[in-house]
């Protein structure tokens, strides 16, 4: 028998018109037998989710004062869902328990995950599947780790015999109960946990894009969609920024060889993007995968006259910024000179200091710290069987006057990441796209 995961993203979930679109998808097909929701979302631009609506109440809690006006606005969003197909079902006992556990000092972990526990009730109500609490199964260390290979045991022992399971995404408990939470997003971490310890066909993660786009559509207008895209790029493009799956998601079902389908509530017959473990030399039609990248770097440059045969000149380096807490991203570097580009973020308050012990250390011939640099990234499985396509993304920055701050290639020949100007960012994608995608068209 066919077996399938689904995710519903917030969005998806986020009313009672969703709701009827969720279920009319799961009961399309026989084989989605296993539904991972998140809690409801934003109706609309100026809507609030209801994991922050949580997150006040219990910050009102932590501080005594009264929340039950903004828990009940709450109540009234699950209300709203369960009056328009008149269910025979009750929310009021849990709320009951909240307010109770809250006024207690309940975690904020436990606040932010009671969105997804009343939406998984409420969701396995609608569709009449059973109902499997993720604190009894997603387990957690007293540290706040997840426990992949305990939680695995735990979901195949709890889920013998249930044929129709409404899990709740997000959170788990520890071995005494206290509930944890994953980042935010990790209803997709949940979905890929479930399909792994069910041995899905496949997990489909239902958003509201129709699949995962070749660049960010805010810079580019109407960005073509990935048809199929490999775990490997995907961890490169997810890096670099692009958001559409968590990026612990990945590896439960890669390493199982599960794919996962990224697909629209809104526009349920868009085939949506396929992520795979190999390409099975599948062509797109296009050398790129996606393009994707961040603002917020600087570069520290140094220079020094026989940098390259004075031994361990990088690690003394490198050892000034471990000392400082301080993570690099790249490190190109010619015969007497040397650039380390790092986050703007992991340098505040610090570049001073930084700097000195790097000359204590080295005693550079000259260094300094260039602002406002941003990372482009390239990707895509195709680039490693087609000649010149470093050169095509060089020409296409040349042509629009763009300077490069710095190229570095992986050794998977998978992605080219350039260093440019902030300023540049949007006009260089836009560049890249039209040199691969548009010229091709």
């Amino acid at each position: 028998m066919a077996n399938k995961v689904v995710k519903f993203g917030g969005s998806s979930l986020a009313d009672a018109a969703q709701f009827r679109k969720v279920a009319a998808i799961i009961h399309a097909e026989d084989a989605r037998r296993y539904v991972v929701p998140s809690a409801p979302g934003k109706r609309n631009s100026a809507d609030t989710k209801v994991t922050d609506m949580l997150y006040a109440c219990h910050e009102l809690a932590q501080k005594g004062q009264e929340f039950s006006q903004d828990l009940n606005r709450i109540h009234s969003r699950y209300q709203g869902i369960i009056d328009d197909p008149g269910l025979a079902f009750s929310l009021d006992d849990a709320f009951a328990r909240i307010a109770a556990d809250l006024k207690q000092g309940a975690s904020r972990d436990y606040a932010a995950s009671r969105g997804e526990y009343l939406n998984g009730m409420l969701l396995a109500n609608y569709l009449g599947y059973a109902f499997l609490d993720a604190a009894e199964v997603i387990r957690f260390d007293q540290n706040g780790a997840f426990q992949l290979d305990e939680t695995i045991a735990l979901l195949r022992q709890r889920l013998s015999g249930m044929d129709r399971v409404v899990l709740p995404g997000f959170y788990g408990a520890t071995a005494d109960g206290h509930v944890r939470t994953f980042s935010r997003g990790g209803s997709d971490v949940t979905g890929s946990i479930l399909a792994r310890a069910v041995k899905a066909d496949i997990y489909e993660n239902w958003t509201d894009v129709s699949g995962f786009l070749i660049a960010d559509p805010r810079v580019v207008n109407d960005p073509k969609v990935i048809s199929t895209i490999t775990y490997e790029e995907l961890r490169e493009l997810s890096y670099m920024g692009a958001t559409v799956l968590h990026e612990d998601a990945i590896f439960p079902v890669r390493t199982a060889g599960i794919p996962i389908n990224i697909r629209n509530t809104n526009c349920p017959d868009a085939p949506g993007t396929m992520i795979v473990s190999d390409d099975n030399d599948e062509v797109s039609g296009y050398t790129i995968t996606g393009i994707a990248g961040k603002k917020g770097f600087c570069a520290i440059n140094m220079q020094k006259a026989m940098m390259n045969s004075e031994l361990g000149f990088c690690r003394k380096v490198l050892g000034v910024l471990e000392d400082n807490g301080v993570n690099f991203e790249h490190m190109p570097s010619g015969i007497d000179t040397m650039s380390i580009i790092i986050s703007e973020a992991d340098m505040e308050g610090k570049e001073q200091q930084v700097l000195s012990q790097i000359r204590k250390a080295v005693n550079p011939d000259h260094i300094e710290v260039e602002h406002g640099i941003a990372l482009l990234a390239v990707v895509g499985r195709g680039m490693r069987r087609t000649r010149g396509t470093a050169a095509r993304i060089f020409a296409a920055l040349a042509h629009a006057r763009i300077n490069i701050k710095m190229i570095d290639q992986g050794s998977s020949e998978l992605n080219v990441i350039v260093g440019i100007s902030e300023s540049d960012f949007a006009e260089a994608t836009r560049r890249i796209y039209d040199m691969f995608i548009n010229s091709v068209e």
